[in-house]
C-alpha cells in the first residue's frame, strides 16, 4: 500500500491510498474501522460494517484500487453550496491523479454511483463504470430532492425530544430517529441534487466506448412520511423497466431479487458482480 493526498475543489486535501497492481480502480470507500457499537448498528440495519476492506481485498489482487473516503471526507468537511456535479467531477479526478491515473475504472454505490455518472460524461479518462444502488435511467432526482430539503429544513430546527438515537430505533423506522445531520452537511446535497433537476439521463451522451455496468435489488424503495418528503425513491424498479433499452445501449445490468438498498451493498453480494464483470471487459491485470 502507497499513501498520498489529493486537494479538493474546495481546497481540502483528502488522504488517498493505493492498494495492488493492474488496471486503475478509483473507489470512494472507507477503509477506517467502524467502532464496535457502530458496527453492530449498522449491522442491525442490514449494512456491511468491513465493506471498503473487504472490497480492496477482492480488487487488489487484479487492479491498482485508488481508495478514498469521498463519502466520510464530505461529512467532516462539507461543502455546502458548491457540491455541484462539475465539482464532484472535479474532486473524483483529483483522486485519481493523486493515484497516478491516467485512464481508470470506478465504481460508486447509491449516490457516490451517480457520482460517476456525472464524472463519465466530464472525462475521457473513465474505461469501466460500475453503478451499484443508483440507475443509470430514471434515476430519483426530484424525489431526492425532496428527501433531502426534508433532512436539511429538520437539521435547522430544534431536536425533537420524542426522537431516539439511531442505535436505539428499530430498524426501518427513520421516523423515530433523531436528525444526526449537521445544516452544512444536509445543505450540500440539496446543492447537488438542486444542479441535477434538469438533467435528462436518458438523453446522457455517455462514451459509447465506455464499459458500463449496474445493478441493484429488486426491493430497493423506500417510500418516505411526509417528515420526509413524502415521496417514493425507487432504485432498482427502473432497472428492471429499462433493462432490454440499458442491455441495448452497452449496460450489462443485474436486477437482485429480494435485496433492499443495504442488502445490495455487502462485499458479499457486490464483489461476485464486479469481478466477474472487470475481467469479462478486460479491465484486470493478465
Amino acid at each position: 500500500m502507497t499513501a498520498a493526498e489529493a486537494v479538493l475543489h474546495d481546497g481540502s486535501i483528502i488522504q488517498v491510498t493505493i492498494h495492488g497492481d493492474g488496471p486503475a480502480l478509483l473507489l470512494p470507500a472507507r477503509l477506517e474501522p467502524h467502532p464496535p457499537a457502530e458496527a453492530e448498528t449498522l449491522r442491525r440495519w442490514g449494512g456491511d460494517p468491513d465493506l471498503g476492506p473487504a472490497l480492496v481485498v477482492g480488487l487488489s489482487g487484479s487492479n491498482r484500487v485508488i481508495v478514498a473516503d469521498y463519502e466520510g471526507h464530505r461529512m467532516a468537511q462539507p461543502a455546502a453550496l458548491t457540491l455541484t456535479p462539475d465539482n464532484l467531477a472535479a474532486d473524483l479526478l483529483a483522486i485519481a491523479d493523486a493515484g497516478g491515473a491516467d485512464a481508470f475504472g470506478y465504481y460508486g454505490y447509491s449516490w457516490l454511483a451517480l457520482a460517476g455518472l456525472q464524472l463519465a460524461l466530464r472525462t475521457n479518462r473513465l474505461r469501466a463504470l460500475a453503478m451499484g444502488g443508483f440507475p443509470p435511467k430514471d434515476g430519483p432526482y426530484r424525489s431526492m430532492l425532496a428527501v433531502t430539503r426534508a433532512a436539511h429544513t429538520a437539521s435547522t430546527q430544534p431536536p425533537d425530544p420524542s426522537a431516539v438515537a439511531v442505535e436505539d430505533a428499530e430498524p426501518g423506522d427513520w421516523d423515530a430517529v433523531a436528525v444526526q445531520t449537521t445544516e452544512a452537511q444536509t445543505r450540500q446535497f440539496v446543492t447537488l441534487y438542486e444542479a441535477l433537476q434538469d438533467f435528462d439521463d436518458g438523453a446522457a451522451p455517455v462514451p459509447p466506448g465506455l464499459f458500463r455496468l449496474a445493478f441493484a435489488g429488486s426491493d430497493d424503495q423506500i417510500d418516505y412520511s411526509p417528515q420526509w418528503g413524502g415521496v417514493r425513491v425507487s432504485l432498482g424498479e427502473p432497472l428492471a423497466r429499462h433493462l432490454d433499452e440499458l442491455t441495448a445501449a452497452g449496460w450489462e445490468i443485474h436486477v437482485l431479487p429480494g435485496l433492499d438498498h443495504l442488502g445490495a451493498m455487502h462485499s458479499s453480494v457486490v464483489l461476485p458482480i464486479l469481478t466477474g464483470w472487470l475481467r469479462k471487459v478486460g479491465w484486470v491485470r493478465e
